[in-house]
């Protein structure tokens, strides 16, 4: 499958009160890469026409990130679409190289122009499905 990678270094202001990245801080990165997950690969036209909104997120948190300290986001999508939405999975790994937070998001489609719900069409998800 098409696996996305991106490095993300928690800033102060990521910080909580426990001395940890905090959870919101965490669906951020989580819209974050897959934002950029999208706009990496993606075709222009499916860029401009369309536009993804979560409509559900499952995270479990396995360990702490401080300040400063990188993490390994990777994204991938491994089952094909099912009308307007598709599951996306996310890892984020530590320099450590321990798994810090595992997360399922469910994406829906929306046409950009009307906001409405769009099926995903095999075109639009091929790029983003097992590699050839």
């Amino acid at each position: 499958m098409a696996r996305f990678t991106k490095s993300i270094t928690a800033q102060p202001d990521d910080i909580d009160e426990l001395g940890h990245v905090n959870n919101a801080v965490w669906v951020r990165w989580i819209q974050d890469v897959a934002v950029s997950h999208w706009d990496a690969i993606a075709a222009p036209e499916h860029r401009d026409a369309y536009v993804w909104v979560v409509t559900r997120h499952e995270i479990d948190y396995r360990g702490n990130v401080s300040a400063g300290e990188t993490v390994t986001a990777e994204t991938w999508v491994p089952d094909p679409p099912k009308g307007a939405r598709f599951d996306r999975h996310m890892r984020f790994t530590g320099a450590d190289g321990r798994v810090k937070v595992e997360a399922v998001s469910t994406w829906a489609m929306l046409d950009r122009a009307t906001g409405r719900l769009v099926r995903v069409r095999p075109e639009i998800a091929a790029p983003f499905m097992a590699n050839p």
